[in-house]
């Protein structure tokens, strides 16, 4: 007992090395802080702002399609549907079970960070990022008065049962900064940068008081929370002080500091993002896409070349996971259904505006030649079209961040290995990733809740839910909270990708904390995916698992097909099981549902030879 005592307090303190004391102490500063009162967010005070918050500019017309969600039902999360009606929804209502967080009216530090009567605190979250701002000024652009209205309608209500800083939509300084920059993007829909509603300007001070006390804690996540609130206080701050309000230009120099600290510190140089997440890269590039955007606007200094550079980069990593059939991509880490600057109808899944945009801001060229709804964006924030047309992705390695991309005609695999300088949300380490034609043929579980039943809760981020080998039922990591793993993986061994003619190849492998060895030799060939698993030093048992696209499976012998695809395993041990079970997956927040999956159970040390092959 002692010396398991002894071991989990080596493991808590070699994860805090990993964390960075410095963030450590920024997180254990904030909560005394509001906890006592020292911090300056306890004393914030500031009247409710009133209407109008837009005005009536006519316009040129722009030809351009608003997006129809928000006009007769909105979705939450992109995925969950709820009427709209001329009334404004309840701010404090949870849309999908009806559940009311008691006593709004309280301050928001009062307000626990899980409330078990509540439950999911982001169902409360979601209309205050204020999607919805962004449809009706599209409307309103269009001009639609009844959508101008609107607008001003629901912003007023929103402020009347949102005093400041009082309910669970000021808790988090990220939801704050997100409804400055729609805010903002909507001035710019308008055009009413330059001479914007008293009321407005008001509403997006308050909010910077908001996000500028808390900042520490922000940054000290190494996450969207720091390039969020950073960029809230940049767009924030300069609009201020470009109408006349002194205090805005603290704010700005603020924002720009984080900005570059964080592009620096967070995206590697092969773009690679702190996160390892799909879904969470798109917030960062979407952000920095605004943030851009919106310097250009108001006409101020470039960013360092570092942070272009660093934006390009991460642009292009999201174009190499990104198929350009579909637009859908790898369910890769965490998925919590965030998605900023919704001006098309285009499906969450649907990665190519936002690609299309930063290669368009950060490259001055197009991802995809065509036309499309992914050219939306572009046009509806007045940029002009790139001429130049970037090639289509090709097999890569992300070493930074530890991603494998190969590709072989329409084939795509994408490797995951631990190269974690930032803390991993999910054991996933080696999960591959096959699709083809835009199809998600091997496929990962996502997230579905951040606060739900255990069972959940340990399923989705865990090894159980990837591509990969889990040894003796454990994680490949400990977990040690809800969000944070510890004795982070290093890979052990690596072999370069090799191209040859139609095929391609890669390798790699890791050790864990408990000895158990997972190599992992990739190939991608035209018809086929080979998959080589050798596998060591765990006590009892070894389970391969496929997570298979929905379909009729069926077994015989070692291997099963859907009547077009076979998947074959083959070993040098005995296969103890070879097992078709039910797993299940979310690809949008909230929602799972049950796919296929294949379990391969060894108990002896040796190699697993998979063959998937499909119809050419």
């Amino acid at each position: 007992m002692v010396i398991l005592k002894v071991g989990f307090v080596l493991l808590n303190i070699s994860t805090a090395l990993a964390l960075g004391f410095q963030n450590l102490a920024r997180v254990a500063s904030y909560r005394l802080g509001v906890k006592t009162g020292l911090n300056s967010v306890r004393r914030l005070r500031a009247s409710t702002p009133s209407g109008p918050f837009f005005v009536r500019i006519e316009l040129g017309a722009t030809d351009l399609p608003p997006v129809q969600n928000w006009q007769h039902t909105g979705l939450f999360f992109s995925r969950w549907k709820c009427a709209v009606v001329a009334a404004a929804p309840d701010w404090h209502s949870n849309p999908l079970t009806g559940t009311r967080v008691a006593a709004p009216e309280r301050d928001w530090w009062l307000i626990p960070d899980f409330d078990p009567n509540v439950g999911d605190i982001k169902p409360i979250w979601e209309a205050s990022r204020f999607d919805w701002v962004l449809a009706f000024a599209q409307r309103a652009r269009e001009g639609d008065g009844e959508s101008l209205v609107r607008l001003n309608n629901w912003l007023i209500d929103w402020c009347s049962h949102n005093s400041p800083y009082k309910g669970p939509n000021w808790k988090c300084g990220q939801e704050a900064s997100i409804r400055v920059m729609h805010l903002s993007m909507a001035a710019l829909l308008l055009g009413q940068i330059k001479a914007p509603a008293t009321g407005l300007l008001e509403l997006v001070r308050l909010h910077l008081q908001r996000i500028a006390p808390t900042l520490s804690y922000a940054m000290a996540q190494d996450n969207n929370h720091g390039t969020s609130e950073a960029a809230a206080l940049f767009i924030g701050g300069s609009w201020l002080l470009s109408q006349g309000m002194v205090d805005g230009r603290r704010w700005q120099r603020l924002g720009r500091k984080w900005l570059e600290n964080r592009a620096a510190r967070l995206i590697e140089k092969d773009g690679s993002f702190s996160q390892y997440s799909l879904s969470y890269h798109r917030v960062m590039l979407d952000t920095f896409c605004m943030v851009e955007v919106w310097r250009r606007n108001l006409v101020l200094p470039r960013f360092s070349a570092r942070w272009y550079e660093r934006s390009l980069a991460a642009t292009h990593w999201l174009h190499s996971m990104v198929s350009w059939e579909t637009g859908d991509a790898p369910n890769l880490g965490a998925n919590d259904g965030a998605r900023l600057l919704q001006l098309t109808d285009t499906d969450y899944r649907d990665f190519r505006p936002s690609v299309q945009l930063a290669m368009a801001v950060f490259a001055d060229a197009r991802a995809y030649a065509e036309e499309g709804s992914w050219n939306l964006p572009l046009k509806w924030l007045g940029l002009e079209l790139p001429k130049t047309v970037v090639e289509q992705a090709a097999s890569q390695v992300f070493d930074d961040g530890g991603f494998a991309v190969l590709r072989s005609g329409s084939a795509m695999a994408m490797l995951r290995y631990p190269r974690f300088r930032f803390r991993p949300s999910q054991a996933d380490a080696l999960h591959i990733d096959l699709w083809r034609d835009g199809r998600n043929l091997l496929r990962d579980a996502g997230t579905y809740s951040y606060n739900t039943d255990a069972q959940w809760l340990d399923y989705f981020p865990g090894t159980v839910s990837h591509n990969t080998v889990q040894f003796d039922e454990r994680d490949q990591m400990p977990r040690l909270s809800r969000f944070l793993f510890g004795d982070w993986l290093k890979t052990s061994y690596i072999e370069p990708l090799c191209e040859h003619a139609d095929t391609t190849t890669f390798a790699a492998g890791y050790r864990d904390g408990r000895k158990a060895r997972h190599q992992r030799h990739v190939r991608l060939g035209a018809s086929a995916l080979q998959v080589v698993d050798q596998v060591e030093g765990f006590k009892y048992k070894a389970v391969l698992r496929w997570r298979l696209e929905p379909g009729q499976w069926r077994i015989k012998g070692n291997s099963l097909s859907n009547g077009v695809h076979v998947l074959q395993v083959q070993a040098n041990m005995p296969i103890m099981r070879f097992e078709l079970i039910e797993g299940w997956e979310s690809r949008y927040y909230l929602e799972k549902k049950p796919v296929p999956v294949l379990e391969v159970e060894v108990h002896q040390s040796g190699t697993l030879t998979t063959e998937y092959c499909w119809v050419s």
